[in-house]
């Protein structure tokens, strides 16, 4: 079996996305769909306490909760897949969505975003490698405040790219930081 280090891009966002997904099915089986009932600003929101925690532990290194940054990067991924699912399914009173739509709708939109990522990794040749986990965790921050101002204004942009691929580009920074943290895990 190879080392994660040795992995291709694709296979490396692969193992890191089976981590954020199981979990993901861990609390539908115990919450169900209750975020079904978030609007759009709720969810930013939440991505921003966890982006904004990373901060805090990357600027401080010391954390009073045990909880590591690893776990508010996959809690990143999660609640940006479900502010994709909401953007296009729309915000509901009750919970509707069983089970089985809801991985299914999971998978769609961390298919959708791989795919992008694949896509840009091509243009921008693998940029993201010579990066600092820190400046992904700066870049999701921007993204959470473009995402802020972009709901300020009703969801209308001008000549910016919309909410939506905001969401992806912060999956995709999440998983890259991921796959930073494992590699140099790995490296010990």
């Amino acid at each position: 079996m190879s080392k994660f280090i040795d992995l291709e891009t694709a296979a490396q966002y692969d193992f890191i996305t089976q981590g954020s997904r199981a979990l993901f099915l861990q609390k539908m089986k115990d919450y169900g769909c209750a975020w079904r009932i978030l609007r759009l600003p709720s969810l930013t929101d939440q991505i921003f306490i966890k982006a904004q925690r990373i901060r805090s532990l990357q600027i401080n290194k010391i954390a009073k909760v045990a909880e590591e940054q690893d776990a508010e990067f996959i809690g990143i991924i999660n609640y940006s897949i479900m502010a994709l699912i909401q953007y296009h399914k729309g915000v509901i009173n009750q919970p509707d969505m069983d089970f089985e739509e809801a991985i299914k709708l999971y998978d769609k939109y961390l298919q959708d975003t791989k795919e992008l990522m694949l896509n840009k990794n091509h243009d921008y040749g693998e940029a993201w490698r010579d990066m600092r986990v820190s400046s992904l965790t700066d870049l999701i921050l921007q993204k959470l405040h473009r995402v802020k101002q972009i709901e300020n204004n009703s969801g209308k942009t001008l000549v910016s790219e919309g909410i939506d691929a905001n969401y992806q580009d912060m999956i995709n920074y999440a998983i890259f930081a991921l796959i930073h943290l494992k590699t140099q895990e790995d490296a010990k």
